[in-house]
């Protein structure tokens, strides 16, 4: 079964582009995954702090082994200095 999944990232003013740059990082490596068909990267147009991922996967266990990658691991170690709040993720499937 697929899974789709949102996440919503408020970054810190101050830290914004250093966050920007770690989301496209986690862009570049994600997209070569064999487990992810879509894994997008949006910026809110009145709030440039706000950042959104949309993703589809083919299967649980591909999203499970891209949360164990060290660049997602590696966004895990900004979110309480560099984030206004933990991300909101939200996992859903197709009805």
């Amino acid at each position: 079964m697929k899974i789709y999944l949102t996440a919503i990232i408020k970054a810190k003013g101050e830290c914004k582009d250093k966050v920007l740059s770690v989301l496209q990082h986690m862009v570049e490596e994600t997209r070569q995954e064999e487990a992810c068909e879509l894994y997008s990267l949006h910026q809110a147009i009145d709030d440039d702090n706000l950042f959104t991922f949309y993703e589809i996967w083919k299967s649980k266990s591909g999203l499970d082994n891209h949360n164990r990658q060290p660049y997602i691991q590696a966004f895990g170690k900004l979110i309480e200095e560099k984030l206004q709040e933990p991300p909101t993720i939200l996992i859903t499937a197709l009805i």
